[in-house]
């Protein structure tokens, strides 16, 4: 899939709205800590590509297994990601591209700390959020055929932000 940044969209925050109170229901079980919306679609007007992301915390991650059966029947595909720290989903619209992607892991985890740290940093500063804006845009353009090297270029951008926290970006 071609790698497209796209203009802040107001939608992006009532479309999580409408996915956390799903995902509230379906993760009742395991849930703990709530569902939060991260990622760029989280902070306002900021251009990003148009997926939301989300991340909910779970009791314990081993037990949220069973939970992939329970998201499967709400279109939630399991993505393997950062095994031992999260369990990654995907939601796809009927032409393939991805619409939500879904985080579970332990409130505290490596993860959990720098995604909220992140898209808070970006939250509470103009600056900083036009120039990660600026690098996507770039980045989007250099790597538009090749989305691991675009999400490759952002990462030090992403490691300066958070060092600015006493944060390392955690295992991959």
């Amino acid at each position: 899939m071609r790698v497209v940044v796209e203009p802040y969209d107001p939608g992006w925050p009532l479309r999580f709205e409408g996915e956390r109170a799903l995902l509230e229901r379906v993760l009742e079980p395991w849930l703990l800590g709530g569902v939060h919306h991260i990622g760029s679609t989280a902070v306002p007007g900021l251009a990003a590509k148009p997926i939301i992301d989300m991340m909910a915390g779970v009791r314990d991650l081993e037990d949220a297994r069973g939970a992939y059966e329970p998201l499967a029947r709400h279109g939630y595909v399991h993505e393997p990601h950062r095994p031992g720290i999260a369990h990654h989903f995907a939601k796809r619209e009927p032409d393939g591209r991805t619409a939500y992607g879904l985080h579970l892991t332990e409130p505290g985890s490596d993860l959990w700390r720098e995604r909220l740290v992140f898209r808070d940093a970006l939250r509470s500063d103009a600056e900083l959020a036009a120039e990660y804006e600026a690098l996507k845009l770039g980045l989007a353009d250099d790597h538009a055929d090749d989305g691991s090297a675009y999400v490759r270029a952002k990462r030090p951008f992403v490691a300066e932000v958070l060092a600015r926290f006493g944060l390392q970006p955690g295992r991959r």
